[in-house]
């Protein structure tokens, strides 16, 4: 029993590039003859012999002796160079004979393809279109290349349907109807064969769009809403801006009572806060679009405040040195009031402790104390410790009667007394 296969019943060649229509049989009869037969049949044409062998013998047909190649036993035949005439399908019969005659035939289909070049994609119109108004449509071509399939991208990723999409029958063809902004976007063709793919280059339509979103800011100030507070002093910058193809024309108006004044044009204007007489100003931005035709408009309203942190930064800077040398004069002033009184009070001390009394006498303790300032109600000063000596120290002062000591020590001065109670204490005997 003989079987004949091939690898795929379709081969798709290159023009001008060698084929090869690989054919694999096997059989376990002994042979004695061996014939190989290969045929081309095309659509509406007879079939036509190619090439012939008998055992190692090759007869190839004069029509094509040097276009095709076989090496018996081998039975897959070599086309030399492929040519676009060359497609068909080819079928090979191989008979064995033995002690029995065994035969079978196998049919391959041959595609001959040309390479794709890389595409080209137009936009028409190549001015753009309006949202929701125009149509664009791209187009895709190639110079070379046959059996071309054709798909489109956008961003990269294959296009997914829509009901704006319109596709031509083999879709070379893509119109997009009506656009709109979602439809804005980097598109590709890419197109392909069985042997070859390549991608164009991307296109971008132009499509007209806005404004949208339009919205006022500032670099300075603080906003809340529609409101903007400003210091004033300041210069602020104010921008309007839209999502909006192509940008917007802007103009800048200024509300006052009932009336409307414009006061620039363009993006941007700036606000010389210290020039403004009113402190609450209302604002409006108007934004338009020339090609679409459409527009928007932003109120905002602005406050300035009083208060200008300039000048408050500078206040605050020259009183820094100012509260710096007062808080050292105020700390240098309490230690020396701290040190004084320290000192008195050590001094007060000292004094006291050297100059403490002795348990005067009983008669002594009865004499009645007379300072001899009593009527002098202009008598003012410091009166420190006043200590008066015992019964022995009087007795012991040499020349003097203890009546005259009384007298000389109550008429005696605070200085006097601490001067002389010392001098009366050094003479003293220890105890």
């Amino acid at each position: 029993m003989l079987k004949l296969f091939a690898p795929s019943p379709t081969i798709h060649g290159i023009k001008g590039q060698p084929l090869i229509l690989p054919i694999h049989y096997d059989v376990n009869t002994s042979a004695s003859g061996l014939q190989i037969i290969w045929l081309l049949e095309r659509p509406r044409d007879v079939a036509k012999y190619l090439i012939t062998s008998f055992n190692q013998s090759v007869f190839p047909d004069l029509e094509f002796q040097h276009k095709f190649t076989l090496n018996p036993p081998n039975a897959s035949l070599l086309i030399n160079s492929l040519h676009t005439s060359d497609e068909g399908n080819y079928t090979v019969k191989v008979n064995i004979q033995g002690n029995t005659t065994v035969s079978a035939t196998q049919k391959i289909e041959v595609t001959v393809n040309v390479p794709v070049s890389k595409p080209i994609v137009k936009s028409e119109p190549s001015y753009g279109a309006v949202e929701h108004v125009g149509n664009v449509t791209l187009k895709c071509s190639v110079l070379k290349g046959n059996r071309v399939l054709y798909q489109w991208l956008k961003n990269g990723s294959p296009l997914q349907n829509s009901s704006s999409y319109i596709f031509s029958q083999n879709k070379d063809m893509l119109t997009i109807s009506p656009v709109t902004k979602n439809d804005i976007g980097n598109y590709s063709c890419l197109v392909k064969n069985y042997v070859s793919e390549m991608e164009s280059d991307v296109i971008t339509p132009t499509i007209y769009y806005g404004p949208y979103g339009l919205r006022v800011i500032s670099d300075k100030g603080f906003q809340v809403g529609e409101v903007f507070t400003v210091d004033i002093g300041e210069s602020v910058r104010f921008d309007c801006s839209a999502d909006s193809n192509p940008p917007n024309t802007c103009a800048w108006i200024q509300r006052r009572n009932n009336s409307t004044e414009i006061i620039n044009y363009g993006p941007y204007f700036k606000l010389l806060s210290d020039k403004v007489r009113l402190k609450t100003v209302d604002y409006l931005c108007r934004a338009y679009n020339n090609i679409t035709g459409k527009g928007e408009e932003a109120q905002f309203t602005v406050i300035i405040t009083p208060i200008d942190p300039q000048q408050l930064s500078q206040d605050t800077n020259s009183l820094s040195p100012l509260a710096a040398i007062t808080g050292v004069s105020l700390f240098v002033i309490l230690s020396i009031f701290l040190l004084f009184v320290w000192k008195k009070y050590q001094l007060h001390r000292a004094i006291h402790w050297k100059l403490q009394p002795r348990r005067p006498s009983a008669e002594f303790r009865r004499a009645p104390i007379i300072s001899g300032h009593e009527d002098a109600i202009n008598d003012f000063g410091i009166y420190e410790f006043v200590a008066l000596p015992d019964s022995s120290s009087l007795h012991r002062a040499t020349g003097a009667s203890p009546n005259a000591l009384q007298v000389q020590e109550l008429n005696g001065t605070v200085y006097e007394v601490i001067r002389f109670v010392p001098e009366q204490a050094q003479n003293d005997p220890p105890s």
